[in-house]
């Protein structure tokens, strides 16, 4: 589960319906998360993630990986 402030990157594409093309370019960004969506605690909830020079969006969880704080 993410946490807010957690650094994240988008290491890959997602298998969640709610991936668009579009995000394709996002992979291999980095970012942090602002809305990790925890009062649902589901794994397959989208996450807000703000991404260095690309601004913030909900991404699937399925495509992000924690980086070392």
């Amino acid at each position: 589960m993410f946490r807010r402030g957690d650094k994240v990157e988008v290491f890959q594409k997602s298998t969640d319906e709610s991936w668009q093309d579009y995000m394709d370019e996002f992979i291999g960004l980095h970012g942090i998360i602002t809305d990790p969506d925890s009062a649902i605690n589901d794994p397959d909830a989208l996450v807000e993630v703000s991404l260095v020079d690309k601004g913030t969006h909900r991404i699937p969880q399925d495509c992000l990986r924690r980086l070392e704080q």
